[in-house]
């Protein structure tokens, strides 16, 4: 479980993607809450802004020590090495592309998380 502090800043990084990218609140929620139904670039390169923000990315790869020293002590380690092995091979067009296509596979695999 996140604490307060945690979500106060996923929240900060995710207001200065969309102000960065020129996305809506609206479309930020969607994609939070597993809307893929926007394609909009846009949309894309926040997910990219937001993943390199939290580390799980440089310059639009993934970073898979990050994601699991990040996640696994929320998760457990082997749920994390679980979803990481089906998502993090995931490359997209460009950077933003990959990211969105990262970011929709941890969010479908989340149960596991």
């Amino acid at each position: 479980e996140l604490t307060p502090a945690q979500k106060a800043e996923i929240r900060e990084r995710a207001k200065a993607c969309a102000e960065q990218e020129g996305i809506t609140k609206e479309q930020v929620i969607a994609l939070r809450t597993g809307n893929f139904q926007d394609t909009d670039p846009k949309v894309k390169c926040f997910a990219n802004c937001f993943l390199e923000r939290t580390g799980f990315e440089a310059n639009g790869v993934i970073q898979p020590n990050e994601v699991l020293a990040k996640l696994g002590p929320i998760a457990g380690e082997e749920k994390v090495k679980e979803v990481q092995a089906k998502c993090d091979s995931i490359k997209g067009a460009d950077k933003c592309a990959t990211s969105y296509e990262l970011y929709k596979c941890y969010y479908n695999n989340r149960a596991q998380i």
